[in-house]
């Protein structure tokens, strides 16, 4: 199985642990940044930690969210990568941030990395990314790591979009600029 370890430019990516659990519990509890995720903020560190211990896509998909993690400071930044939906049998690429981290291209770089490991490294075929269709600013990330629009869905009750990357089109494309 690939490593589940990435670099960027800014960033080192890896699997979330349990001292990720407090910066998890931060993350979601800020209302804008969950605003067009579904998510509910965990209820406690204790929660997140729970979420932690039983996050299985590591060890059942070889994939999984990633921490962010700044190189300069060896901060958490938020999260990025794939998850395996087997009840779709689809690779969802996710991100999410601080909000203090936004506007920065950091959702745009880690976002490319990790669709440049689950193709290249794992092999996959087509990577899809959904998104609400009020969250202008996740579909324009979608959009500049080169995914294409594939239609509307239904996202959480709300009106969402659907965009797709297929392996072949994007190992022949450039890298974007953060």
């Amino acid at each position: 199985m690939a490593e589940l370890w990435i670099e960027t430019p800014r960033t080192f990516m890896r699997p979330l642990v349990l001292a990720d659990a407090e910066g998890l519990f931060w993350l979601n509890r800020d209302p804008e940044v969950i605003r067009y995720s579904g998510d509910l903020p965990f209820a406690s560190v204790a929660t997140a930690a729970v979420f932690l211990r039983t996050y299985d896509q590591y060890s059942r998909y070889g994939v999984g969210r990633l921490a962010v993690i700044d190189k300069r400071s060896g901060s958490f930044l938020g999260w990025c990568g794939l998850r395996y939906g087997p009840e779709d049998d689809t690779y969802d690429l996710g991100f999410r941030f601080f909000r203090r981290h936004w506007g920065q291209g950091l959702a745009t770089e880690t976002a490319y990395a990790s669709l440049q490991w689950g193709f290249a490294q794992r092999g996959l075929l087509r990577v899809v990314g959904r998104a609400m269709a009020a969250n202008t600013a996740s579909i324009r990330v979608l959009e500049k790591v080169g995914m294409r629009f594939c239609g509307a869905i239904d996202f959480e009750g709300c009106p969402g979009v659907l965009y797709a990357a297929e392996q072949e089109a994007f190992l022949q494309k450039q890298r974007p600029h953060y």
